[in-house]
């Protein structure tokens, strides 16, 4: 098998060659590139794979139609809506992510920036560089605060955990409650989170569902002064709903690390200029352990559909 993979996976060379390593010497080859986003120079590198290996980069219908010996996409993230996957099915192309490799390290995230929004951390850190005090900048604590989960897969139900453990009530809702679900989250509809909430903190899915699921009517429906907290995926929110929400004080704060598309982002996104809002660039996955882990999932994903016991399995 010819196996390709179209960008970095953010691991040291060394870990990526051993994790490679057994492919190699079973006989198959391997060829790692840099990201290039370039549909033509995607197909020139991927055109006689038989495995495609991506990230987060955009695998589109074009690509994947231009490559006559494709037979498995193997992602390493958790979400798959940046590819084609009507093309891959068409094809009878199997496709597999990297299911939980970065649950830590997202609730991590969920849980610094919700602590940073009410601690006013990037105000005083200016202040403090500044020569100034902390005067009309004393925070708020976590502890005590009510959490509404929107989406309690594994990394939601991380999440519920850890600010379980900072003393909150913890509120969530999912589409089908599978009873394995942490047991001390309350689930009630989205309308009664949204209302009782102090804190909302997006984790679910981008599908026909939840886009633009929090828009206007949503905004509206949370408390005034109320944080939002989206490590989800961007087109979940209506971004300029949402800063017109923190303009005028509607809305407290805001943490944001996904946006509609990947960042850098154009300079007059409504986000960068929105009041009380810390950005970060889609970083809540990355961290060292879990670039580790997920370079160890996505070989073993092909070794298992090598096997003819597929995991991880999307499609």
């Amino acid at each position: 098998m010819h196996i390709v993979l179209l960008e970095s996976l953010g691991v040291p060379q060394e870990v990526l060659a051993a994790c490679a390593r057994p492919l190699v010497e079973a006989g198959h080859t391997f060829h790692a590139y840099a990201r290039e986003d370039d549909p033509q120079t995607q197909i020139a590198r991927a055109r006689d794979a038989d495995v495609l290996m991506i990230a987060n980069m955009p695998l589109c219908g074009e690509v994947i139609s231009a490559c006559p010996n494709l037979k498995f996409i193997d992602v390493a993230f958790t979400g798959v809506d940046h590819v084609d996957l009507e093309a891959a099915r068409a094809k009878g192309i199997r496709v597999s992510n990297a299911a939980g490799y970065s649950t830590q390290a997202v609730a991590e995230l969920a849980v610094c920036l919700m602590l940073s929004l009410l601690r006013n951390v990037p105000q005083v850190d200016e202040r403090c560089r500044n020569g100034r005090d902390k005067s009309g900048l004393v925070g708020t604590e976590l502890g005590g605060k009510t959490v509404g989960l929107i989406g309690v897969g594994a990394i939601g139900a991380r999440t519920a955990n850890l600010c379980r453990a900072f003393g909150c009530k913890v509120l969530g809702y999912k589409r089908h409650v599978r009873g394995d679900e942490p047991s001390f989250v309350e689930f009630v509809p989205l309308d009664e989170l949204l209302a009782r909430s102090d804190i909302v903190s997006l984790h679910c899915p981008l599908n026909d569902d939840s886009r633009g699921l929090i828009g206007r009517a949503a905004i509206a429906g949370m408390k005034r002064g109320a944080y939002l907290i989206n490590v989800a995926r961007g087109p979940v929110v209506d971004s300029q709903a949402l800063a017109d929400a923190l303009n005028s004080g509607y809305l407290a704060g805001a943490g944001i690390d996904v946006f509609e598309a990947e960042p850098p982002l154009s300079a007059d996104h409504p986000l960068l200029h929105s009041k009380n809002t810390i950005v970060t660039p889609h970083v809540a996955f990355a961290s060292a352990e879990s670039m580790e882990a997920r370079c160890r999932i996505v070989f073993d994903n092909i070794q298992k559909w090598l096997e003819g016991t597929p995991v991880n399995v999307i499609l």
